[in-house]
C-alpha cells in the first residue's frame, strides 16, 4: 500500500533520516505488542475467562466469538482503508487516531470488574482496541518497503518482529514485579477486587502511547496526494479490484496468500489462547502466566533475531518452511503433555519459531512481488493476514464448547498450521519465481 511516488521520495532521503525513520518503525512494533502480550494472551485474558465470565469454559467460548467476529471485520476493513490510503497519501495522522483509540480502549478496562455482569463491557472494548490497532498496523507494515532495500527487506523485517516480542517481554515484565507479585499494595490497590491485575492495563495504555511517539516523530511518511475522499474512496475501489485481477497472472503469489492465510491464523491464535490454556488445562495463576509470557516472548524475540540474518542468507521461502515445522511438532506435544514442565519447554520451542515465520512471509512477498503490483499485492497480503481471522477463535471456543475440553478446542490451531503448511509446499522459492 506504499505508492511508487512514496517510496521514491523516501528511498531519497539522506540515510541518516532513514536510519532514524527505521529506528521510529521499529519501536512502533516494540509499542503494540503490549496489546496483544498484556491483553490478549498473557493477563487479560484470563482475568476474563478466570474471574469476570461465569466460568472458564464460557469465557473460553465468549473471548474466541469476540475476536473471531472482529477478525472478520478486520478482513473487510484493512484492504478498504489500505486502499484509501494509497490514493490519499499520508499514514501516519492516521495511525495516531486508530492507536490512540486502542490506548483509551485499554485503559478503560480498569473498570472491569471480577464480575460476570463486567463481561460485556469487557467484551467491547476488547473488540474496539483490537479492530482500530489492527488497521493501524496495516500501514504500519505497508511503510516497510519504501524503508529498507530489498537486499536488507530480511533483516530489518525480522528485527522489527524481535523489537515486538522485547517490547512484549519488558512490558510484561514491569506488569509482573511493579503490580502482580506485590499485589499493587504500594499502591493501596486492592487484591481481593483484583486492582492489582487489573492495574497493568493502563499501564500498558500509557506503553502504547508513549512509545508510539518516535514512530510519529522520526519515520518519513508519504506526501499527501491531495486528491478529495470522495474521490480518493473512488479510485480506492478500483485499485481492489484491479488487485484481484491481477493475481490471476500471479498464481504463486495466490498460493502463498492462501498458505499464509491458514498459518498466520494459527499463530495468531496460539497467542490469543495461550494464557487462557495455560490457566484452564494446567492450573496456572496470573503470576506464573506472566512467567510464562516472558519466556514465550524471549524465546521468540531470539528466534526472530536469529532467522533475521538466517532469512537474508537462505531466502524467505526456505525460512518459512524450516519455522512452520518448528510450529507444528512442539504444537501436537502440547496438546499431550500432562505435566507443566513439559508444557514450559515445548511451548518455549514453539516461541523459537513465531517470529521467522511472520517476518520470512513479509519478506517473502517484497522479494517476489512485481514493482508494477507492489501497492496492490501488499494490500492484499494485509488481507490474507486477517481474512479467516474469525476461523481460529471460533474453531477453538467451539470446539471447547462442544467437548468441553481445552486441549481438544487447542488442536484446531495445529489443524489450521497444518493446512497452511500444505499449500505452502506448492509456493515456489524466490530464485525460481525469477526464473519465470
Amino acid at each position: 500500500m506504499t505508492s511508487p511516488r512514496a517510496v521514491q521520495s523516501e528511498q531519497n532521503l539522506p540515510q541518516r533520516s532513514l536510519l532514524l525513520g527505521m529506528i521510529g518503525w521499529i519501536v512502533y512494533d516494540w509499542a503494540t505488542n503490549s496489546f496483544p502480550t498484556i491483553v490478549e494472551t498473557f493477563l487479560f485474558a484470563s482475568y476474563f475467562t478466570g474471574e469476570v465470565a461465569p466460568s472458564e469454559t464460557v469465557g473460553t467460548t465468549w473471548w474466541g466469538l469476540t475476536l473471531g467476529i472482529t477478525g472478520l471485520l478486520i478482513a473487510v476493513a484493512a484492504p478498504l482503508l489500505g486502499a484509501l490510503l494509497d490514493q490519499l497519501g499520508r499514514r501516519k495522522p492516521w495511525i495516531a487516531v486508530l492507536t490512540s483509540v486502542t490506548v483509551v480502549a485499554v485503559a478503560l478496562m480498569w473498570f472491569i470488574e471480577p464480575e460476570p455482569g463486567y463481561a460485556l463491557p469487557a467484551l467491547l472494548l476488547l473488540a474496539v482496541g483490537t479492530f482500530s490497532l489492527q488497521l493501524a498496523l496495516v500501514l504500519y507494515n505497508a511503510m516497510l518497503p519504501a524503508l529498507a532495500p530489498p537486499e536488507k527487506t530480511g533483516r530489518w523485517s525480522g528485527w522489527g518482529w524481535c523489537a515486538g516480542y522485547a517490547g512484549g517481554l519488558a512490558c510484561l515484565a514491569v506488569a509482573l514485579f511493579v503490580f502482580v507479585l506485590p499485589e499493587g499494595r504500594w499502591l493501596g490497590l486492592d487484591p481481593g477486587r483484583s486492582e492489582h491485575i487489573r492495574a497493568t492495563l493502563p499501564m500498558t495504555a500509557v506503553w502504547l502511547l508513549l512509545f508510539t511517539l518516535p514512530l510519529l516523530w522520526l519515520t518519513p511518511d508519504a506526501p499527501s496526494s491531495g486528491k478529495p475522499l470522495g474521490r480518493a474512496a473512488r479510485d480506492a475501489l478500483g485499485q481492489l479490484r484491479d488487485s484481484f485481477r491481477a493475481l490471476r497472472r500471479y498464481q504463486h503469489i495466490v498460493r502463498f496468500l492462501i498458505a499464509r492465510l491458514f498459518y498466520v491464523e494459527g499463530l495468531t491464535t496460539v497467542f490469543i489462547f495461550g494464557g487462557v490454556y495455560a490457566r484452564g488445562t494446567f492450573g496456572m495463576d496470573a503470576a506464573e502466566i506472566l512467567a510464562f509470557g516472558i519466556g514465550m516472548n524471549i524465546a521468540a524475540g531470539l528466534g526472530a533475531l536469529a532467522f533475521s540474518w538466517i532469512d537474508d542468507w537462505i531466502g524467505g521461502k526456505r525460512t518459512v518452511t524450516i519455522s512452520l515445522v518448528g510450529l507444528m511438532v512442539p504444537g501436537t506435544a502440547l496438546l499431550l503433555v500432562q505435566s507443566t514442565l513439559w508444557f514450559w519447554v515445548f511451548a518455549l520451542v514453539l516461541g523459537v519459531f513465531v517470529g521467522p515465520a511472520q517476518a520470512g512471509s513479509r519478506s517473502y512477498l517484497a522479494r517476489v512481488a512485481p514493482e508494477k503490483l507492489h501497492n496492490q499485492l501488499f494490500g492484499l497480503y494485509a488481507f490474507s493476514g486477517r481474512a479467516v481471522a474469525f476461523l481460529g477463535p471460533l474453531l477453538v471456543g467451539g470446539l471447547t464448547h462442544l467437548t468441553q475440553s481445552q486441549r481438544i478446542g487447542m488442536s484446531a490451531v495445529v489443524g489450521l498450521i497444518f493446512l497452511g503448511f500444505l499449500v505452502w509446499l506448492t509456493v515456489p522459492r524466490e530464485d525460481q519465481v525469477a526464473a519465470e
